[in-house]
């Protein structure tokens, strides 16, 4: 299949990913670069209400387009996507977790390790 993204980040990430799939015998990241190879039109849009209900304090999730501010969030987690709202940044430090780029958690992560996809 040819990559028809025109976003030189985002063809980086993706190729990235299928690199370190190869390379560590991880299917996630496999898994993660096809859903980044969707249309933008189609990247998932998750709010902080949402990651709230579905994970677990200390949880590394990973969100495969945007990172939405609406709603609370009331434990620590480690939260990976390709951008973060300025809100949802505020509360996701404020929870005491971090947010990471999909990039960062390929260094620190590479086997993929405990890591929950929310879309």
């Amino acid at each position: 299949m040819k990559l028809t993204k025109t976003n030189p980040k985002i063809t980086e990430i993706i190729g990235n990913l299928k690199e370190k799939s190869y390379q560590e015998d991880v299917s996630i990241w496999k898994d993660i670069a096809k859903r980044l190879e969707r249309s933008t039109r189609r990247y998932a849009e998750v709010n902080i209400s949402k990651i709230n209900r579905h994970s677990s304090p200390d949880e590394t999730i990973i969100v495969p387009g945007k990172i939405l501010g609406s709603g609370e969030l009331d434990h620590k987690v480690n939260v990976v996507a390709i951008s973060f709202s300025k809100k949802a940044e505020e509360k996701i430090d404020a929870a005491g977790g971090k947010c990471l780029g999909i990039s960062e958690i390929l260094d620190e992560n590479p086997k993929g390790n405990k890591i929950r996809i929310i879309e």
